[in-house]
């Protein structure tokens, strides 16, 4: 029996890789990746390196064994991520996985935007197929705001149209913890945590502190939606794209991801770290 991480290349599939060899010897640990070469380290780290792309359902059914604990990153091709999850989950299915665990996003079903619905399909055919399954519900990371930085500073403003709706965002360290937590330990299948963390920020707040950090005067520019989506594809965002983000905005201005149901906290056994942390991480 093995441990499966897939997108184990990505960020998030990287941190957790590292987490479960703090926790388990790397002859445990699998990962399932589109492209060899990308893996090669963690091949020279004593993990079995295991090629499939979430298109080719063929090469899915040789990348689990029966008793697998497999952890689906969700894929980031948007409107096409419905069919890959499945047919990951059709190849784990056809294996015997012992548990197939989920990065979803927070609030499940009741996620009203977008970008959730192709999350919420997921984790319904995986309840439809029976498997035993975890869904880790993740809220939004740290990294979506502290990515942004160069661009805040250059403009000395932070633009989006969320008004003072609250994120109760963590470090993607801490959920690629939780996600360790649950693929070692026991206790967690058929089971959906409501992931995030331990306090919840607004914007106006977000901006004051980077603002003390950076010594230099960071407003909240709050903008309309519609000009919003404007500035994101005067500055080069696919138009698709842009319109997920406006609309995330608008859901985070409703309240939809600033739940702090401290599931997160609990998993990993500690506070998820604080904003301030991954601004400071960020400005070094």
């Amino acid at each position: 029996m093995s441990i499966v991480v897939t997108a184990a290349t990505g960020a998030l599939g990287r941190l957790v890789v590292d987490e479960l060899l703090e926790r388990v010897p790397a002859e445990r640990v699998a990962v399932v990746v589109r492209d060899r070469e990308k893996a090669a380290d963690l091949a020279g780290r004593g993990v079995e390196v295991r090629v499939a792309d979430y298109d080719d359902p063929a090469a899915l059914a040789a990348a689990f064994r029966a008793g697998d604990r497999v952890l689906l990153i969700s894929g980031n091709e948007i409107g096409r991520r419905v069919a890959q999850h499945t047919a990951v989950l059709k190849a784990a299915q056809a294996a015997g996985v012992a548990q197939f665990a989920y990065t979803g996003v927070l609030g499940g079903p009741g996620a009203d935007f977008e970008l959730a619905a192709e999350h919420t399909a997921t984790e319904q055919a995986v309840l439809d197929s029976g498997i035993p399954y975890t869904f880790l519900r993740n809220g939004w990371y740290h990294e979506n705001y502290t990515r942004e930085l160069p661009g805040v500073l250059e403009r000395g403003a932070v633009v989006a149209s969320s008004g003072e709706g609250r994120v109760a965002s963590a470090a993607r360290a801490d959920y690629a913890a939780a996600a360790a937590e649950v693929l070692t330990g026991e206790g967690h299948l058929n089971r959906a945590y409501e992931l995030s963390g331990d306090t919840a920020w607004s914007l106006t707040e977000y901006a004051a502190e980077v603002s003390a950090q950076a010594g230099k005067e960071i407003a909240y520019a709050e903008v309309p939606a519609q000009e919003h989506l404007e500035i994101l594809t005067g500055a080069g965002v696919p138009e698709g794209f842009a319109a997920i983000i406006v609309d995330v905005d608008a859901a985070i201005g409703r309240g939809r991801l600033a739940g702090t149901s401290g599931d997160l906290a609990r998993l990993i056994g500690r506070p998820t770290t604080p904003v301030s942390e991954a601004i400071a991480a960020a400005l070094a």
